[in-house]
């Protein structure tokens, strides 16, 4: 087995990839003069994989169970994961979000072991019905401490009013309900079905080399059989479930998050359809654009405005987001904003200049080993190569941009959920 390179001259970086004879995807991105070193293993599994057919079963799980079942990975029946860490000096962690589930770690020394750790964790779980009940009560706690946080609350409630049957609707942790439902079973189900060494990726970046990588995966991987496992959504209309939400808590100024609903495909935007929706971003509603200066000086919006593009498998999104004393009327602004962006398109200054902001954060992320795992792992999943977005932003057009724009940003199908101080 040898790896590809993949490299990009207009940048001066590359990495290099490897299908694994174990099924594995690798991914190892060398970066010369860094001494640290983050590697991350992802499944693309995460919360809206609730209902899947795998080996021929129906299977359905309680919500939070992708969330649940990234805790107990952790544990296995001689020793905890992060009590090895601790031995290595490596700073350990994990994640589950709607679409895909990582554990990380990141180290100046001791790689190679810090990896065999990794590896291990993920190819030996361990679930009784003892282990599984006592993470009930952690995770219960964390769920309600995520029902009163203002930023979490004010995006969920706003996925709840944009969809009407997909499970990005739910929580990722899902409720002290639900949880109560998971047992040994449910999460050896998903874990067979998903941690499937077909259905994950490797990825390494910094001050390595892709052998040193290899020599361990070769060491420490048991090859597996691919499982035939495929996810069931149910079906989702156009529009959105309501256009206003409100909720009470305890905050000193409003905060908002306006989402526009965008249709669906069938499968994930190529890097050039996800740079057009970068540069439109940055030049309607970045720090340099007519519409962020007109709310910031009328007092509708601080420096916490900001914008997302969320994707996944069965959903797409526009948001925008932060604080505001008058929620609705800024999203009014916006509103007749996105209007005038339709009727008139995206001009050549506009477009030149949010071509030089996003090349330019392009570039930042690449000295960012987290970042640059995260773009990766995405695009393992996506199918989408990285330095394809660099060589997109210097060649899309006003009309690459313009058309993306007819396919986003529908002002008759958005909502806005603000979240309120409390009277």
């Amino acid at each position: 087995m040898s790896f590809k390179k993949t490299e990009n001259k207009r940048l001066g970086e590359e990495y290099y990839s490897l299908d694994h004879s174990s099924g594995l995807r690798m991914i190892v991105y060398p970066k010369k003069g860094f001494n640290s070193i983050y590697a991350t293993m992802g499944t693309r599994f995460g919360s809206v994989y609730s209902h899947f057919v795998s080996g021929g079963r129906d299977i359905i799980v309680p919500d939070g169970t992708a969330h649940y079942l990234e805790h107990k990975l952790f544990e296995s029946e001689d020793g905890d994961a992060f009590s090895k860490y601790a031995k290595t000096g490596a700073s350990a962690n994990a994640y589950t979000s709607f679409d895909q589930t990582c554990y990380l770690f990141s180290c100046t020394d001791n790689f190679e072991e810090s990896l065999g750790i990794l590896i291990d964790l993920i190819q030996s779980p361990y679930f009784t019905d003892e282990t599984v009940a006592k993470e009930q009560g952690i995770i219960s706690q964390e769920i309600k401490m995520y029902d009163d946080s203002p930023d979490w609350r004010v995006m969920m409630n706003l996925l709840q009013s944009m969809y009407h049957s997909h499970p990005i609707n739910i929580d990722i942790a899902g409720t002290v309900e639900t949880i109560a439902k998971i047992t040994p079973q449910v999460l050896y189900d998903c874990y067979n079905s998903y941690y499937n060494l077909h259905n994950m990726v490797l990825v390494v970046v910094g001050g390595v080399d892709p052998e040193d990588v290899l020599r361990v995966v070769d060491e420490k991987i048991k090859p597996c059989a691919p499982v035939d496992t495929r996810v069931v959504f149910p079906d989702e209309p156009y529009g959105v479930v309501r256009s206003y939400t409100e909720q009470r808590l305890p905050v000193a100024v409003s905060q908002f998050e306006l989402g526009f609903k965008e249709r669906y495909p069938g499968d994930f935007a190529s890097s050039r359809d996800l740079i057009c929706t970068s540069m439109i971003l940055s030049a309607f509603a970045g720090e340099s654009s007519e519409l962020y200066r007109r709310l910031y000086d009328e007092k509708l919006i601080n420096s916490t405005f900001g914008t997302e593009y969320l994707e996944g498998p069965g959903y797409r999104a526009v948001l925008f987001s932060g604080e505001s004393a008058n929620s609705v009327l800024a999203s009014e602004m916006m509103n007749d904003a996105v209007r005038k962006l339709h009727k008139n398109g995206i001009s050549e200054e506009d477009l030149e200049r949010a071509r030089k902001v996003t090349y330019g954060k392009l570039v930042a992320g690449l000295d960012n080993n987290r970042s640059i795992a995260s773009e990766l792992v995405n695009g393992a999943f996506t199918g989408r190569e990285l330095f394809e977005s660099a060589e997109a932003v210097a060649s899309v057009t006003a009309k690459d941009i313009n058309k993306r724009i007819s396919e986003q940003l529908d002002p008759d199908n958005c909502c806005l959920s603000v979240v309120k101080g409390i009277e």
